[in-house]
């Protein structure tokens, strides 16, 4: 008999840490080749100058902002963090967390009737890890909010 892990331990932090670190470490490193070759250069006027820097951070800018999802859950629920927008919800609003094969994301299912996608976990680079961090949310919205009456 397969019984399900236990929910861990209260607050906690699900994010795609791989996907995370590939972003900013190749916005990082871009970023500097860019603005290096730019200072190097010196046939550059200083507009081309400026052009090319503000290009770069723009570049890790776009990057970072790509890296920015997580899903935060403590003892009153859970903050959803995507990439422009933040959502703070309820235990008791979660009805259902889904991460069915290929979803590139976890999505939960509310009790107003809508679904909100939850970028912090994605299967993209970390599958195995996505799964876990998908059941371990299953686990805490059901055992702290109304997903065990609707079942999963």
């Amino acid at each position: 008999m397969n019984h399900p892990a236990p929910p861990p331990a209260l607050p906690v932090t699900f994010r795609p840490t791989r996907t995370r670190i590939v972003l900013l470490t190749v916005g990082a490193a871009m970023s500097a080749v860019i603005i290096a070759v730019t200072l190097l250069l010196d046939r550059l006027s200083a507009a081309e100058r400026t052009s090319f820097v503000f290009v770069a951070l723009l570049f890790f800018g776009v990057l970072a902002l790509l890296s920015r999802p997580k899903v935060v859950a403590d003892e009153t629920g859970v903050t959803v963090v995507n990439l422009t927008r933040t959502r703070r919800l309820a235990w008791a609003e979660i009805l259902r967390v889904n991460l069915r094969p290929g979803d590139p994301w976890v999505f939960l299912d509310l009790s107003d009737g809508t679904s909100l996608p939850a970028l912090g976990i994605q299967p993209g680079i970390a599958k195995a890890q996505a799964i876990a961090d998908a059941r371990a949310l299953r686990a805490l919205a059901e055992s702290r909010g109304t997903g065990a009456e609707q079942g999963c």
